[in-house]
């Protein structure tokens, strides 16, 4: 059943998550030392889906089923990969700046498909203006570092990115995959995207593993235990009780996370702009998970 507001737990498991994704842009870079990205992203999900499988066998929930949702389980696997595929490209062409602003459109993506295909959880006025408002938020958080090293191509991709990160979400809350456990949605996304990530790295001739570091090893271990095991299964299990909408204004915060954490463990500049953008999220967020007034005349 799909829970209209949040509790104490729900909001606290969604800060939680936004720490842990926007810690988990820092590591990355730590793992980028050893491993190309996109091999980096398909050695993630093997890990990962190897630790899943064994906590469904372990619960004993059966790992293959015939419950009609295989396909569109396959594709939610198809659209994960092609997120990190576009992401990844758009990064090799364009600042990682613009890049974050551009992806962080992927709100307004599940907005309007949740709005089209999923009744019961249409955004108000006043809910589309908030994210308008946290989308503004981050955009003044990375404002001072939108160089000229800027490429239409580059910003194009990121959008594509972007719109495929929002159309996994609203694919899931439009399936049969609504129906499924956390585990077993976020199976189908690992498995797939294991198989696809690393062969798109051999195919655009990426380096591949090159050098395997204690901290390449650990930014590895930290992807696929915390943030695609631990960390996926907690956000899909979130998609699962609360609506997408209101759960995706919540991402706007990873990215000033992100920020945080460079500052804090790689000594990158933090600028006064970043409480302005806080502060700006902040307020999307309220607006887009503020209770409805109810109104009404007495009779």
């Amino acid at each position: 059943m799909i829970k209209s507001q949040f509790d104490g737990l729900a909001i606290l498991l969604l800060v939680g998550l936004c720490l842990l994704f926007g810690l988990n842009q820092v590591v990355v870079k730590f793992g980028l030392e050893g491993v190309s990205p996109l091999m980096q992203a398909g050695l993630r999900s093997i890990g990962a889906s190897v630790l899943l499988i064994a906590w469904m066998l372990w619960r004993g929930e059966k790992i293959l089923r015939r419950d009609g949702a295989f396909w569109w389980g396959m594709l939610l696997g198809v659209l994960f990969a092609l997120e990190f595929l576009f992401i990844y490209m758009a990064l090799n062409l364009t600042t990682a700046s613009r890049t974050t602003i551009f992806l962080y459109t992927s709100p307004f993506v599940v907005a309007l498909g949740v709005h089209l295909f999923v009744p019961g959880e249409q955004l108000s006025k006043v809910q589309a203006a908030g994210l308008l408002v946290a989308f503004i938020g981050v955009f003044v958080a990375f404002r001072d570092s939108l160089d000229a090293d800027a490429s239409l191509l580059g910003d194009s991709l990121a959008l594509v990115g972007a719109f495929f990160w929002g159309a996994t979400t609203v694919v899931l809350k439009a399936s049969p995959q609504r129906h499924q456990s956390p585990a077993r949605v976020l199976l189908y996304q690992l498995v797939v995207s294991a198989l696809i990530l690393p062969l798109l790295s051999w195919l655009l001739n990426e380096p591949g593993i090159v050098s395997l570091t204690p901290s390449v090893i650990g930014s590895l271990l930290f992807q696929i235990v915390l943030m695609a095991f631990v960390g996926y299964m907690a956000w899909f299990w979130l998609l699962s009780h609360y609506p997408a909408s209101k759960i995706a204004s919540f991402t706007f915060l990873t990215p000033l996370f992100g920020v945080l954490f460079a500052w804090l463990i790689l000594d990158e500049q933090l600028t006064f702009d970043m409480v302005g953008a806080l502060l700006l999220v902040a307020l999307g967020i309220y607006l887009v998970n503020r209770p409805a007034r109810r109104t009404g005349k007495i009779v």
